[in-house]
């Protein structure tokens, strides 16, 4: 069984970084008291496996009991859970912009004390913590999307290396534009098999229109320009922590040409690994 400690300054990103572990199926606690750390990991121990990675928030809240935490890790790890303290820093002024635009107060804040004096007082209070912490991120220059990476790769190397769920969806334009797309393409440009006595009442999911629309050069050329553009955007969205991207194909009915373009886009996508799945929205409308 794993614990994991995030603690760190106010304002450097511990709900964030609980939220990025959940992802990575963690159970997350947040504001555990230290004092209940041990009973909590007897819990967990005694569930058989159901809690086998857990991630407890503390922060400056828990100023009388940073001392006792320390001492209550050793004890942890001398038993057989694995215990890691993941340590979220910031640099003093973007902690004090971060402040300043939520206009909320630091918790160490009191009359007279600035928020400069009490970041500064923060920073000493948790540096025995910062000291032994097993992992330090500074979140000052990072994104989300980085800051997931980072973490990513801080507690599962490649095995937890980020990949996107993409929905390859077609659609007719004469039943309106789906809401929940990322990305739109015209296919309306290609040669309509519906205007082909024999193509009309079959679908894009039938070898003889795939093969009529397929048959064109400005099929050919569009999908290998679509491809290649997709295969350039998408580690860019996984950088900027996007999960999942919908890319909407879309022609006269939604029947034959769309339906035709995202199936091969769709089986392109799973021959390189990614995760993908075709949609039709209006195939049978």
């Amino acid at each position: 069984m794993e614990f994991l400690i995030i603690t760190g300054l106010s304002g450097a990103g511990k709900s964030r970084a609980a939220d990025v572990l959940e992802d990575l199926d963690y159970y997350c606690v947040d504001n555990m008291p230290v004092a209940l750390i041990p009973r909590f990991a007897e819990f967990c121990a005694a569930t058989g496996g159901r809690y086998e990675k857990v991630a407890l928030v503390t922060d400056v809240r828990e100023k009388d009991g940073f001392g006792e935490l320390l001492s209550t890790l050793a004890k942890l790890r001398e038993s057989e859970i694995t215990c890691r303290i993941l340590y979220m820093d910031a640099d003093i002024p973007v902690l004090i912009r971060r402040y300043k635009e939520s206009r909320r107060p630091h918790p160490l804040a009191a009359k007279g004390v600035g928020v400069e004096e009490a970041v500064r007082k923060e920073i000493a209070l948790l540096a025995p913590v910062r000291e032994q912490a097993d992992f330090v991120v500074n979140t000052s220059r990072l994104t989300l999307g980085q800051l997931q990476s980072r973490l990513y790769s801080l507690l599962c190397g490649e095995e937890g290396k980020r990949g996107i769920d993409v929905t390859v969806l077609s659609f007719g334009y004469k039943h309106g534009l789906p809401s929940e797309a990322d990305l739109v393409f015209d296919a309306r440009f290609l040669p309509n098999p519906f205007y082909v006595d024999e193509l009309r009442q079959k679908s894009g999911l039938d070898l003889p229109v795939k093969e009529y629309v397929f048959s064109f050069q400005q099929t050919r050329t569009f999908m290998e320009q679509l491809e290649a553009m997709l295969e350039f955007l998408i580690p860019l969205y996984i950088e900027e922590g996007k999960l999942s991207l919908t890319v909407a194909i879309g022609c006269t009915g939604g029947r034959h040409r769309s339906v035709a373009i995202a199936a091969a886009l769709n089986d392109h996508f799973l021959a390189k690994g990614i995760s993908s799945v075709n949609v039709n929205r209006d195939i049978n409308k």
